[in-house]
């Protein structure tokens, strides 16, 4: 009987003969996992995330997509502004609490070293990140694709990227 534990696997996980093709086929190409942050100290909102482009020019910018019924969303739209972090290896228990399948006890934020921004709330440990000025979004079934101009860009040497493959994260090439 389960105790209200950390389970095994994880439990809102559709089985795989149910699983639609095309989600089966964006899962054969490994993404980059980010944790996007938006809005003021006091309704801060984070959302790990995975479909993402990343754009260089004049303007560059940086597309994704959000759930509509997130707090991501609403910050995002509410203070007109978001950091995408990009995560490394050591910050999967960081990935899990902000994709909402790790517990975190007091909040999203309880517990993590941020600094309160202008683009929303800077997670001081993923130090590669791109502050963001919303500029709009597309209406997709369920999403939204969010249109952010990048304002500013502070990167680290990242050695070990963390990835997403076919529903786990990499390492070395290999699911772990």
């Amino acid at each position: 009987m389960d105790q209200g534990g950390i389970h095994d696997e994880h439990p809102f996980a559709t089985p795989m003969e149910l699983r639609d093709p095309v989600r089966r086929f964006r899962g054969r190409l490994a993404a980059p996992v980010t944790v996007i942050t938006s809005g003021p100290a006091e309704h801060r909102a984070g959302l790990t995330v995975s479909s993402l482009l990343v754009a260089e020019g004049e303007p560059s910018y940086v597309q994704f997509l959000c759930g509509t019924t997130t707090g991501l969303w609403d910050a995002i739209v509410e203070s007109g502004a978001f950091i995408v972090h990009v995560l490394e290896q050591g910050h999967r228990p960081l990935a899990d609490r902000f994709a909402g399948i790790r517990p975190s006890p007091g909040g999203l934020f309880a517990g993590i070293d941020v600094t309160d921004t202008e683009y929303g709330p800077e997670l001081r440990e993923a130090r590669s990140r791109a502050y963001c000025r919303y500029a709009g979004h597309r209406d997709e079934p369920m999403h939204a694709l969010v249109h952010g101009l990048v304002e500013r860009v502070e990167l680290h040497d990242l050695r070990e990227p963390l990835q997403y493959f076919r529903g786990e994260y990499l390492r070395g090439g290999r699911g772990t």
